[in-house]
């Protein structure tokens, strides 16, 4: 149905890949189609190129493109409009302000946005999240690097193998305590981000723009992570023994005071 078949229509052509070939009561009993509308759905997948008339006997059965020789049709016509499209809207003269913000609600379009934005990246890619949203971008990391894209991510807790500069951050329980939940923020070529919060049950709370000061925001935000986490791995064992049991205090931004 989402490549433009009627629900009948998909019921139908299904019914014929399961029965093939067919007549159409046969097809009207697999696919649950009415029989009075039957002759008229299979009349459209004719139209659509998805079904083909052979008679047999004085009788006429129904035959089923094949179901992978339909899919890349499909794809192809698909690529085609959109290719078209892209190239007729890059023809319309921008108008006004584009650097709006985006809300993103649902963790479908977060992960697609996401997804969307890294394989986009030409030369710059900073992502900071957990375990979960990091490794849907796993491959896309991968074919960036390889595509000569410089990467680097901040993973909150243990990384494993991932493409780029990785930096692990140590209190990823601590964090996702503090903010209510898991974190996403990607950052392509310093001139497009996204952030968004992940909650209990995969509601989202997150935005996306192309706006200056989005992306220098968000960019500055792994930046800065990155930055410590370099500095802890360096000094962590003099840190400690600095601040001792008020090690955490560094994370209290109200306050420069030590444990005594």
């Amino acid at each position: 149905m989402e490549i433009g078949f009627t629900e009948y229509e998909a019921r139908a052509y299904v019914a014929l890949i399961q029965a093939n070939p067919a007549t159409a009561y046969e097809v009207a009993r697999v696919s649950g189609v009415p029989s009075s509308k039957i002759y008229e759905v299979l009349s459209r997948l004719q139209e659509r190129d998805a079904v083909s008339v052979a008679d047999e006997g004085g009788k006429r059965r129904y035959v089923p493109r094949g179901a992978d020789d339909l899919v890349e049709g499909a794809r192809a016509r698909m690529s085609a409009t959109l290719d078209g499209l892209k190239r007729d809207l890059a023809r319309v003269s921008p108008s006004g302000d584009v650097s709006f913000i985006w809300n993103i609600g649902e963790y479908e379009a977060l992960a697609e946005r996401a997804l969307r934005l890294a394989a986009g990246a030409q030369r710059t890619l900073l992502v900071s999240g957990w375990e979960q949203e990091i490794m849907l971008l796993s491959e896309t990391l991968r074919e960036r690097e390889e595509h000569g894209v410089r990467i680097a991510v901040v993973h909150f807790g243990k990384a494993g193998e991932l493409a780029g500069a990785v930096f692990e951050h140590p209190i990823e329980d601590t964090i996702q305590q503090e903010k209510g939940g898991r974190t996403l923020v990607v950052v392509a070529d310093a001139r497009e981000a996204l952030m968004a919060t992940v909650f209990e049950s995969d509601r989202v709370e997150g935005a996306w723009s192309l706006n200056v000061g989005f992306v220098t925001l968000a960019e500055d935000y792994i930046k800065h992570d990155i930055y410590i986490m370099k500095i802890v791995r360096r000094f962590n064992r003099m840190l400690r023994k600095r601040f001792g049991a008020g090690y955490a205090m560094l994370r209290d931004v109200y306050s420069d005071r030590e444990a005594k």
